[in-house]
């Protein structure tokens, strides 16, 4: 017999035997369903509008069903206009009552087509499932509509009523935008989010509400995210990095609007220091217009300057803590000749294209001045005290990991760390030593004791922790970041641009080769036959011939691209995988234009030798365990050891 405490807890949900039996009735049905949909995405990198484009348009997928249901009955035009009218039901509707251009028997009509795609999008769903993500309001009605049998003289005409009576009793916008929500909730029923939500684009905290709405949904940490969550926990270095990136991608909205950063210290600070200096070498890119907090070009790039400096001098504090980092040649602010204006790297000397730094002191180039060390610690102050961003990190945190397995299924942001020989490369640390998977798992350790371990009762294991984030964020070993070194000071300072050249690990070579995606399945335990590694981070370059799809099917990328910083690279603007019941498919973005058509290409990548049941994947597992935990709980009814009682 199983664990009898366990039993017997179970025993309060389920009372007796005809309670036993009834659920596992339901459950065995539910494992003969098919399964239900996955959708992956990659890189949004704050791009809300593009984002919440695809996901509210399942990535093209509801295109595909109106055609698939309406195909013989409809248009193009008029398919379209029902897309984009279960898209975004509230601004359609509201642009139609203006024009005049709802007709009698609009209503009726539309409700109907809307009821149609509910059924056929809902059909491998238990109604149980479905009467979950019914709105409360309308969901008996919306409920009836979807189950009434129309083909009965009897059950029409009581369809058709409560269809008037929506119209009648004037909440027929409410309906539709219902109807609408459901379909899009239908069509992706888990949400894989393989990282990097944050930087670059205008609003992440925009995502971030959205990904919070979403009821099936987990995190794949990316190095963009984990920069903000060291920021979060008061790691001054993520701090200066994530302000360094918003200030040069000109992402005022997101900080001030969005979090409520105070940036105010920081512009003070920029303008006097910086008030003769144009500050040529840090303009900003102008990718996206700010609402709320429009700040002039000029004063972005002092902005920006006095944050990387200050970003320069406390990495530099950092790598000088941490000698087991191995990161000395990030140490450049030590090799500058200011008489010179030069900068000495690997013995050779370059010529700097800017030269003021009134803030440095050559003979302690890495302290802070007394000003700095003030901003710094207000502008810690207002990261720590954000509620807003403490609620997105937090959710970070609870729905987010570095690693997923799920239904055969691999995903991770960056990569598993490779020598040049296709080993796994080793961390040393004052822990031990780390590679492959317990690498993994090491660093999400640590990045947890970062936010949740007591400073007062864990300082050692709260201050390791919160310093490893920028490690994480910039590290040679880091999987998340995946390259040998952050060039960030060649990038601005230096001519030749070789120099900034920042190379990738040898597991971006190495992976598009079966037998080391093998190599790393058999490291995680998976089975080589059946499954797929599924990364981001690393931009496909489309318009270079290059394909999303490695290894003979073992490996996809999926950067969705939809940074306006990645565009030209691209030639797209990325891929959203979706993996349903019957095959892996890849839907690929165009770049998003409010007022053009934005629907993805969907093409089948890989087609399933059969269609895939709930019993076939992870939850089916769960699904098993709990009936074999019935049948235990059953048998201790029957023999006596649990006594049967009813429902109170």
């Amino acid at each position: 017999m199983r664990d009898m405490d366990y039993l017997t807890l179970l025993s309060h949900e389920f009372p007796n035997v005809r309670s036993c039996a009834a659920e596992m009735i339901n459950l065995s049905a539910i494992l003969s369903l098919p399964k239900g949909n996955e959708y992956f995405f990659s890189d949004i990198h704050g791009e809300y509008e593009s984002f919440i484009h695809l996901i509210r348009s399942a990535s093209g997928v509801i295109r595909a069903k109106i055609e698939e249901v309406f195909g013989g009955l409809m248009s193009d035009e008029e398919q379209d206009r029902l897309a984009h009218l279960i898209y975004y039901p509230n601004e359609v509707l509201s642009v139609l009552k203006r024009s005049g251009e709802i007709a009698d028997g609009w209503y009726e009509s539309t409700i109907h087509q809307l009821v149609m795609l509910v059924r056929e999008v809902s059909s491998k769903y238990t109604r149980s499932k479905v009467r979950k993500r019914l709105p409360q309001e309308y969901g008996y009605a919306i409920d009836e509509l979807i189950h009434t049998n129309e083909a009965e003289p009897d059950k029409r005409l009581y369809y058709n009523e409560i269809v008037k009576s929506v119209a009648r009793v004037e909440v027929a916008d409410d309906f539709i935008v219902a109807l609408s929500e459901l379909i899009q909730s239908l069509l992706i029923d888990t949400l894989h989010i393989i990282g990097d939500i944050f930087d670059r684009g205008p609003r992440a905290d925009y995502v971030m509400d959205e990904l919070i709405k979403f009821q099936n949904v987990d995190i794949q940490w990316g190095n963009h995210d984990v920069s903000w969550m060291g920021a979060a926990a008061g790691n001054t270095t993520c701090i200066a990095t994530v302000l360094r990136i918003a200030t040069s991608y000109n992402s005022f909205d997101v900080l001030e609007d969005g979090y409520g950063i105070n940036l105010r210290p920081l512009s003070m600070f920029a303008d006097e220091v910086y008030k003769e200096d144009e500050c040529d070498c840090f303009k900003p890119h102008l990718l996206d217009d700010n609402k709320y907090d429009s700040v002039p070009p000029e004063l972005a790039a002092k902005m920006c300057k006095a944050i990387s400096i200050i970003e320069f001098k406390l990495s530099g504090q950092l790598i000088k803590r941490h000698p087991e980092y191995q990161m000395e040649n990030r140490l450049l602010l030590d090799k500058i000749d200011f008489e010179k204006g030069n900068v000495t790297i690997n013995g050779k000397d370059y010529k700097m294209k800017d030269m003021s730094f009134p803030t440095v002191d050559p003979s302690d180039p890495y302290k802070l001045t007394p000003q700095e060390e003030n901003l710094v610690e207000t502008l810690k102050v207002s990261f720590l005290h954000s509620r807003r961003l403490q609620k997105h990190i937090k959710f970070l945190y609870s729905h987010g990991s570095m690693y997923k397995k799920y239904n055969n299924n691999l995903l991770f942001h960056g990569c598993i760390p490779m020598d040049e020989k296709g080993e796994f490369i080793v961390l040393y640390t004052d822990e031990g030593k780390y590679s492959g998977k317990d690498l993994m798992d090491f660093f999400e350790e640590k990045i947890i004791d970062a936010y949740f371990a007591d400073e007062f009762d864990e300082p050692e294991k709260k201050s390791y922790g919160v310093d490893l984030m920028w490690y994480m964020w910039a590290g040679p070993v880091s999987p998340l970041f995946g390259k040998d070194r952050m060039a960030t000071f060649e990038h601005i300072f230096l001519e030749e641009k070789e120099l900034a050249k920042e190379n990738y690990n040898s597991y971006y070579e190495f992976s598009k080769q079966p037998e080391f995606c093998d190599k790393i399945f058999k490291e995680f335990e998976m089975d080589t036959e059946k499954s797929h590694i599924i990364n981001g981070h690393v931009p496909v370059k489309v318009a270079k011939g290059e394909k999303p799809v490695k290894a003979d099917g073992k490996l996809y990328v999926i950067d969705g691209g939809l940074s306006k910083a990645y565009h030209s690279k691209t030639g797209i603007a990325g891929y959203t995988l979706i993996f349903n019941s019957h095959h892996l498919a890849l839907a690929e973005h165009t770049k998003y234009d409010r007022k053009g058509d934005n629907t993805p290409k969907v093409y089948v990548t890989e087609t399933l030798p059969r269609r895939l049941l709930v019993k076939d994947t992870d939850k089916g597992e769960e699904i098993k365990k709990r009936i074999f935990d019935l049948e235990e709980l059953v048998e201790c009814y029957r023999i006596g050891l649990i006594k049967e009682h009813e429902r109170r």
